[in-house]
């Protein structure tokens, strides 16, 4: 008989308009990824072109949390926008950097470091600079 293990849980909060921040706790595994794939599609839906995903709750990944995270890579990078990791519990770091996810998709230590590196991406959409007149 299979370990009852916690839901997933996922807090989205938007710290600016194009800007999504998903707080995710719990194990991210073949039988929760659906829920964080529904909360990304969702903001992929509404126009959100950066993702930052903060799994420093989340004690265990496997390739179906990690695809996930390269989906919405994919997806946004014709925005343009990005994905970046926040703060990845050691196992999951460990996995990312195994995998080459990490190359990837860039690990900052918070939320902040993550918004910096949004703000220093090359090629700002018109419709940011719109948005700023």
């Amino acid at each position: 008989m299979p370990i009852a293990q916690d839901p997933l849980s996922v807090e989205v909060t938007l710290p600016r308009k194009d800007v999504v921040l998903l707080t995710v706790e719990g194990y991210l595994d073949v039988d929760t990824a659906t829920e964080l794939q529904a909360h990304l599609a969702n903001q992929l839906h509404h126009g959100r072109r950066h993702f930052l995903l903060d799994l420093s709750r989340v004690p265990f990944m496997d390739s179906s949390g990690m695809n996930i995270i390269l989906r919405v890579y994919q997806e946004v990078r014709d925005r343009p926008g990005s994905v970046h990791i926040i703060d990845p519990a050691p196992a999951v770091r460990r996995i990312l950097d195994l995998t080459g996810v990490s190359i990837t998709v860039p690990v900052s230590r918070t939320a902040d470091d993550a918004l910096a590196l949004v703000d220093r991406q090359p090629g700002e959409s018109p419709r940011a600079d719109e948005e700023r007149g």
